[in-house]
């Protein structure tokens, strides 16, 4: 379905018959659907055979729209980009710290680590002490590869609240002692956020900072936690943690391996 659709003929019919267009669309939009909520094999049978996407739209698509939070239909990207136009016009009239925080934190997730970091030096200028803001740019800096200017910023917001954003905060500062090769630091901060939070990232890079340092049995508990909980989570965590739970599955075989 996928080779017919896009092979020269069917190109020429989208351009020249409007209709054949509006069916292209419809299929795309029920494919691109049943990606964002995992459903691989209708995914799977819905790219090769036109009418499952149809059974899709009735079966699955309708009953569930707007499910989980989830918009029936919107481009990628558009929620971003609508939010950056109100803050920008916000930051026009009125120049607020958390308007620049928080712009910067939409770049930071977008990965355009250059305006977020602009964003956030723009929101320090107006708030130096606000440790939210902090802790983005401390962020940011780890993503820059910046791990020392991150080590700094992150062990004042550490300083002043060790479970600062539920230990995301100190799990960043893990990876930035983890970079400058101070593992036993990045140990006592990835074990400290495991103390009130059950993060697979987190245990994760605990069990990397032990394999480093030889410490296999160590490394294979903090997997199998991460293994034995996927399985129990709920189906949002699970899509939120899916690759934490594939790097704890290769880990776990090399760890074995040794």
């Amino acid at each position: 379905m996928i080779g017919f659709l896009f092979s020269k003929s069917t190109l020429e019919q989208v351009f020249s018959n409007p209709f054949f267009l509006l069916v292209v669309i419809f299929w795309a939009w029920m494919f691109v659907d049943a990606v964002r909520r995992e459903e691989w094999i209708w995914a799977l049978f819905i790219g090769f055979f036109f009418l499952s996407a149809i059974f899709y739209y009735f079966l699955v698509y309708r009953p569930n729209r707007g499910s989980a939070g989830m918009p029936s239909f919107e481009l990628p990207g558009a929620g971003d980009r609508s939010r950056i136009r109100e803050l920008e016009d916000q930051i026009h009239h009125l120049d607020k710290a958390h308007h620049h925080a928080e712009l910067g934190e939409i770049y930071l997730n977008q990965g355009k680590l250059e305006k977020a970091s602009a964003c956030f030096d723009a929101a320090r200028e107006r708030d130096s002490e606000d440790l939210d803001i902090m802790a983005l740019q401390g962020r940011c800096f780890v993503a820059q590869e910046r791990f020392d200017d991150a080590r700094q910023l992150l062990e004042k917001v550490v300083s002043d609240d060790v479970r600062h954003d539920y230990g995301q905060t100190q799990m960043a500062l893990g990876e930035a002692y983890s970079q400058l090769g101070d593992l036993p630091k990045a140990i006592a901060a990835w074990s400290s956020v495991l103390e009130g939070n059950t993060y697979s990232q987190a245990r994760v890079l605990l069990a990397e900072a032990y394999l480093a340092q030889g410490q296999k049995e160590a490394a294979r508990e903090q997997l199998q936690e991460v293994l034995s909980d996927s399985s129990h989570t709920p189906e949002f965590q699970r899509r939120k943690e899916r690759i934490w739970v594939k790097r704890a599955r290769r880990l776990m075989s090399k760890a074995e391996a040794i």
